[in-house]
């Protein structure tokens, strides 16, 4: 019999999770209370474990039990493990019930006011007996930590060219100047965005990741105007847009859901051609649900009229250039 297979033989995985459950609380007594049972037995089965892996997995200190670079190394695995059994059992459930199912999704907060909505009403509609987990902000750590199934995201925010990590793109998408529909801007049939650089604007943050305001006007040969207003968040600055006075710079997917119920526009300018990447983050090597992959399907659907609007779009620009 070979090391591994020895191991194999002894360790359990309720070893694995009293183990996780330790690093969790950060205190063996913590976690025996957690797991219903005593100290000693979680004691026990820490020792039994590092005796079977001649290694050490923990270390006490004033702040509590802390795991060592082998504990580290041991509990990113049992994560997957756990992770591959909860799936394999939700692929059973679908299995015994096709209609039936969970699907945990994550995106920053202008997906989840907009596309993954109209996403998941198409989905359930279609499966009235799914639940869909919706976690908004932090999709990436989300992700990595297994407590999702996929993201829906601006590419360009995560590092999709991580080892663990790919990334379908939906598409590309184009940005315009947005204005409300009572706004005398909207009712001009010819405007440059250089007119306009002294109207009231709406604004990100400077620096704000992911934002391609100042590329741009940069783009077009202009500095980036003066807010009147800055705000973080997209959907925000869309409901101030609406108001009347004020003007910003917001993707197409942004004005097609998140703003579609509200009284704005996106003016005709000529605005220089830079698309912000959106689609589908998951995790390397790991097997999707059944019902996750009915959600990307969903998603492609969606998503499939603003791709092609952009490549008509395109197609057009490239006559006219040409």
């Amino acid at each position: 019999m070979d090391e591994t297979e020895r191991i194999e033989r002894r360790l359990k995985l309720h070893d694995l999770r009293v183990l996780m459950s330790v690093v969790d609380e950060g205190s063996m007594a913590k976690a025996a209370e957690r797991l219903a049972t005593s100290q000693p037995a979680v004691s026990r089965t820490i020792a039994d474990l590092e005796h079977s892996l001649n290694v050490r997995l923990l270390d006490r200190g004033p702040r509590g039990v802390v795991p060592t670079p082998y504990g580290r190394a041991l509990i990113k695995r049992s994560v997957t493990v756990f992770d591959e059994l909860r799936l394999g059992v939700k692929d059973l459930e679908f299995l015994a019930d096709p209609t039936a199912g969970e699907v945990r999704i994550a995106a920053p907060m202008i997906m989840a006011a907009g596309l993954v909505p109209a996403i998941i009403n198409r989905l359930t509609r279609r499966h009235p007996r799914v639940v869909c987990h919706l976690t908004v902000d932090m999709p990436y750590r989300a992700l990595e930590e297994r407590e999702v199934d996929l993201v829906i995201t601006q590419i360009g925010l995560v590092a999709v060219d991580h080892m663990e990590v790919e990334a379908e793109l939906l598409y590309a998408d184009r940005v315009f100047v947005v204005a409300a529909t009572k706004n005398p801007w909207s009712w001009r049939r010819r405007v440059s965005l250089a007119d306009m650089t002294n109207e009231p604007w709406t604004l990100p943050p400077p620096n704000m990741p992911g934002m391609v305001h100042a590329e741009v006007f940069r783009a077009a040969g202009l500095g980036l105007p003066a807010a009147t207003v800055v705000i973080a968040s997209v959907i925000a600055r869309i409901a101030l847009v609406a108001e009347g006075r004020f003007l910003t710079l917001a993707s197409e997917s942004a004005i097609r859901f998140a703003g579609r119920d509200m009284a704005i526009k996106a003016l005709p300018i000529d605005l220089p051609d830079i698309r912000i990447p959106v689609g589908i983050v998951t995790l390397k090597n790991r097997t999707l649900t059944p019902v996750a992959r009915l959600f990307i399907d969903c998603a492609r659907e969606i998503a499939r009229p603003i791709a092609r609007a952009k490549s008509v779009a395109t197609r057009r620009r490239q006559v006219r250039d040409g």
